[in-house]
């Protein structure tokens, strides 16, 4: 991310957030002690941390504040008081909210940065809310609930100049940098076609709303945990796990695990937008998602790279079994990437974890190339680096926010599916150009008095 000149106005008036929070401060006039010039290794001065606010501090969300506790952990935001105060006791300076507009409006000139762990469907308003107040973000993946939000967070993103990171970790992996190397270095050859699969969902998906009510649980506010939903009464079938399988609130098997698994070939590939999209699945309604689903993606030449089909599978459907795969050896059963060139196939787990070519004789033959990608300190750590004035981050919101749209893309193909076999899309304008129904599901109404604006 270019570093802002803050010149000499950096000490006249401005609040500590506007100088060492909004930008990645220029060396020169750096206003943070680095930690170097007052300890050793390992030593933080209080003036070299920064100010982090969690939305969201119950399972992912208090591994992410984990992540970043070698920073000072200011605010606290959860719906679910029994989760807030867990949080709270570790991080006893820390104020704490349940609502993340309360939080960020009432301390825009102290927070520099936030992580938002919450449901998908609150990702949006509450990153774009946090951008437009000059505050860096790291946002759980998927990193929106819908295609339109996808691209308003990339923009925005680049507009405000904020150090962004959605927590899809395998991109910060070995194994991804491996498998680019390799494609690059021509290992297996043209790439015309991929398949990549997981074994979610393991909840439930593929079932009609419940019809009955239940009692919410005394330490949560329902209301806010809808946010811009529409509402529907409590239960245990949508909080606090069974939420992705939901299109009101998730965004399915695909949103889930694509940013962990289809991130390899959307990077190794230099992927842009797909041309089209197709969809088929096992039996579902509006409410939730289907239990298995088969997606179609198409996508031009780029780059000196060929066309390439991607071919996703989950719900525990998996594409055959290679030929040049030894027998008993295993073939990714939870998930993984199939590139096929023409000279070879590559594959690797979820996450990108253990690339090989196969066989495992050619593997052994090949000779790798050197390293050319840097290797990252971590998909958190490389955020926090970022805002102090390091390298950019990998997986920024103008990079995740094109690998998100193209995930839910998915989705409006599976509610397509009846109406066409094929959706042809047009990224450049936002819209399908063959089914004109299917653009209604691009962007969504909000409620609850929350938006992105």
């Amino acid at each position: 991310m270019p570093k802002k000149n803050n010149k000499s106005k950096a000490t006249d008036g401005l609040t500590r957030r506007e100088f060492i929070g909004k930008s990645a401060v220029a060396a020169a006039t750096v206003m943070i002690v680095p930690r170097h010039v007052l300890g050793g290794n390992g030593y933080v001065a209080p003036s070299d941390k920064l100010n982090i606010a969690a939305i969201g501090v119950g399972g992912k969300g208090w591994s992410d504040i984990e992540e970043v506790n070698s920073e000072n952990i200011y605010g606290l935001c959860d719906v679910d008081s029994e989760k807030l105060g867990k949080a709270a006791k570790k991080y006893k300076k820390a104020k704490t909210y349940k609502d993340f507009r309360v939080m960020l409006e009432e301390n825009k000139s102290s927070i520099d940065a936030v992580t938002i762990s919450t449901p998908d469907h609150v990702h949006a308003p509450a990153a774009m809310m946090a951008m437009n107040l000059g505050m860096h973000v790291f946002c759980q993946k998927p990193l929106t609930h819908t295609v339109k939000e996808a691209r308003l967070l990339a923009e925005t993103a680049k507009k405000t100049g904020v150090v962004t990171q959605m927590g899809n970790q395998g991109h910060a992996g070995e194994g991804g940098r491996l498998i680019n190397e390799w494609i690059w270095d021509g290992a297996i050859g043209e790439v015309r076609e991929v398949h990549a699969w997981t074994n979610r969902p393991i909840w439930d998906q593929g079932i009609a709303r419940p019809k009955e009510t239940m009692a919410i649980p005394n330490s949560l506010d329902w209301h806010l945990w809808l946010g811009p939903a529409k509402f529907r009464s409590y239960h245990k079938l949508y909080h606090p796990f069974g939420w992705r399988g939901w299109w009101d609130f998730g965004t399915g098997a695909l949103g889930d695990m694509g940013a962990h698994i289809l991130d390899h070939p959307y990077w190794a590939l230099k992927l842009t937008a797909p041309t089209s999209v197709h969809a088929t699945s096992t039996p579902f309604n509006m409410d939730s998602f289907p239990m298995a689903s088969i997606v179609r993606y198409e996508f031009p030449a780029r780059e000196g790279m060929p066309p390439v089909k991607v071919i996703w599978y989950d719900g525990g459907l998996q594409p055959p079994r290679p030929e040049e795969l030894e027998p008993g050896r295993k073939f990714g059963s939870d998930g993984g990437v199939l590139f096929v060139g023409d000279k070879g196939k590559l594959m690797c787990g979820t996450y990108g974890r253990g690339p090989r070519i196969i066989p495992e004789t050619k593997m052994r033959e090949y000779k790798r190339p050197e390293k050319t990608i840097r290797r990252s300190p971590g998909i958190h750590q490389e955020w926090v680096e970022a805002i102090k004035g390091g390298p950019a981050t990998t997986s920024h919101f103008e990079y995740a926010g094109a690998l998100t749209e193209m995930m839910l893309l998915a989705n409006i193909a599976l509610r397509m599916q009846d109406k066409n076999n094929k959706l042809e899309w047009d990224s450049a304008n936002l819209k399908f150009t063959n089914v004109d129904d299917a653009n209604e599901f691009i962007d969504k109404d909000y409620h609850g008095g929350f938006s992105l604006t």
